[in-house]
């Protein structure tokens, strides 16, 4: 009989050189160089192509791929019209699952029988640029504002800034969260990264992939316990009430959300 192991709880899914994790000291590294030194040192757009590649892109090569992601901003007018029909009240993840999935309908090598490596690298290129436009038009259309067409001068930050509040941001603004991109750029074979590879090993395309993952990731048990942590903070609304805010929790049983993560026994190093 085979032994059955819930959650495949410590069954290595797949080898991987993209990042690691030493839980112990609190390190999280990207192809080998730790993330404190890319948030310091390198921008989104480098450390994406550090990850698609596996090495540090000469400048050229930066420059190139820059100008790729900014070409491509801009995402099918079909697409705007769909988002425009869905509820306002969706959630945003939702709403993202459901954009990135229809942009598969687009590509007609959709659903190949072989594995096309330019194909693959091209939708990716396409998911990447389209992920912040898409993210900043729903945060404005479920508000009742018109979306903010993308800027093709501005980095990849900076104009996601821009199309969600419709001005220029500072440099504090964008150098912040550009920081935010490249510390949760990656995180080896968490759920959402075992999702993508589970629908990617049929051979369904890059659409599907990567929407399988935003799927998993909006659970509360994964990347949806950031919206938890900020539901929470409104509940307690004033620092005195924090006390008995979680004394009625830890009484209920209830999650403290935001405490702590499996993977760490020290310091998450992507908090500051």
């Amino acid at each position: 009989m085979k032994e059955y192991i819930p959650g495949l709880a410590g069954v290595p899914a797949t080898e991987s050189s993209i990042s690691s994790i030493d839980g112990d000291r609190g390190i999280l590294a990207y192809r080998g160089y730790p993330i404190s030194e890319l948030v310091e040192h390198s921008s989104f757009e480098e450390v994406a192509l550090l990850l698609l590649d596996g090495e540090i892109p000469s400048n050229q090569k930066l420059s190139d791929f820059k100008t790729l992601l900014r070409e491509r901003y801009e995402v099918k007018h079909n697409i705007k019209s769909l988002m425009w029909a869905l509820p306002s009240s969706g959630h945003s993840m939702d709403v993202l699952q459901t954009a990135i999935s229809a942009m598969a309908t687009f590509y007609p090598d959709a659903g190949a029988a072989e594995p096309d490596s330019d194909y693959t690298q091209n939708a990716l290129v396409k998911i990447i640029s389209n992920m912040s436009t898409l993210v900043a038009m729903w945060a404005r259309i479920n508000r009742g504002y018109d979306p903010i067409p993308p800027s093709k001068h501005m980095s990849y930050a900076e104009n996601f800034l821009y199309m969600s509040f419709g001005k220029e941001p500072t440099k504090e603004m964008v150098e912040l969260f550009d920081a935010c991109l490249i510390m949760h750029a990656e995180h080896t074979i968490n759920a959402s990264t075992f999702s993508a590879m589970v629908t990617a090993s049929t051979l369904a395309n890059p659409f599907a992939s990567v929407s399988a993952a935003v799927g998993t990731l909006a659970g509360s048990l994964h990347g949806g316990a950031n919206e938890d942590v900020l539901n929470m903070l409104d509940e307690i609304g004033d620092p005195k009430n924090v006390r008995k805010y979680i004394e009625g929790r830890l009484k209920n049983k209830q999650v403290i959300w935001g405490m702590g993560h499996r993977e760490y026994s020290v310091k998450d190093p992507r908090a500051t």
